[in-house]
């Protein structure tokens, strides 16, 4: 097994996203995790391009598209997974505990056809389940808080944490959402801070506070030498996610991205006229931040 997996990193400017290939440099397969689907929120109109940079990455470094993973049901964008999957025939994946976002979310779209089984991926990965990627063994956490079925890709010396921890400078991930909670998130964020301290990170947002360049990669140690959420403990750290989630408005995208995404990045099926349409819940939600 190769220890260090070749990892390419693409930044999606309207969502903060990043996207990720990472392959095998000795087979030349690889995964594809949190790939976005772009969608304009004031057209309704979607598009391939962020999708389409990775395929061209991955035709011009001569990889074989093995999986098509994403970490949680994402909130701020569309998942590409499906139209990746009409592209390369690769599986598709999730944690297993997406049947539970699924019935939650069921019930408040009011969505009886939504199928809340997980059917719509290949695979759902369990807590502590390998898989692989070319001759790398890849290991799965459930890593629960921001969402309930929230879960990291550990792929040698790397770990995709997705919504847990930010780069230092930024913080830690949400957990207010509809099955989030700021303690699972802590007991997700100290798992992920066990990792030997070399471990790189790559986490799934980046905001670039004070203008900044976007980045994604960090390490166990920096993390924990430089996190100011992390650095206190976790009474702290709980306090702080609860009164600071408390002032977020919800994602622009989210009640748009989760109906698609529950679906594993399909969209609607498309109605008599020929076109296809989102269900929005009016008053759902008692927000106090818009």
């Amino acid at each position: 097994m190769n220890a260090t997996p070749l990892i390419k990193g693409f930044y999606d400017e309207r969502t903060g996203s990043i996207q990720y290939v990472v392959s095998d440099p000795e087979t030349r397969h690889c995964a594809i995790i949190d790939p976005v689907l772009d969608y304009d929120e004031k057209s309704g109109s979607t598009k391939t391009s962020s999708a389409d940079a990775i395929l061209s990455y991955i035709e011009s470094e001569r990889l074989t598209v093995q999986w098509i993973l994403d970490t949680h049901p994402h909130a701020d964008h569309f998942s590409a997974a499906a139209y990746l999957k009409t592209k390369t025939g690769a599986e598709t994946a999730i944690g297993a505990k997406v049947v539970d976002i699924q019935k939650l979310w069921q019930k408040i779209y009011n969505m009886p056809e939504m199928k809340t089984d997980g059917s719509q991926w290949d695979h759902l990965f369990a807590d502590g389940e390998s898989f692989q990627i070319g001759n790398m063994v890849c290991r799965v956490i459930h890593s629960p808080g921001h969402t309930l079925a929230s879960i990291t890709y550990v792929v040698g010396d790397a770990a995709f944490i997705h919504d847990t921890l930010f780069m230092p400078d930024s913080g830690s991930a949400r957990a207010d959402f509809p099955g989030g909670s700021a303690e699972s998130l802590w007991s997700s964020v100290e798992a992920i801070l066990a990792f030997p301290d070399d471990t790189r990170l790559f986490t799934g947002h980046d905001y670039r506070p004070d203008g900044r360049e976007a980045a994604w990669e960090s390490t166990v140690g920096q993390q924990k030498a430089e996190n100011t959420h992390v650095s206190q403990g976790c009474e702290a750290f709980i306090r702080l996610r609860e009164e600071r989630d408390a002032t977020l408005p919800f994602p622009r995208l989210m009640l748009h991205a989760l109906q698609i995404n529950l679906n594993a990045g399909r969209l609607p099926a498309s109605e008599t006229n020929g076109t296809s349409y989102l269900k929005i819940p009016i008053n759902a939600f008692a927000v106090q931040a818009w």
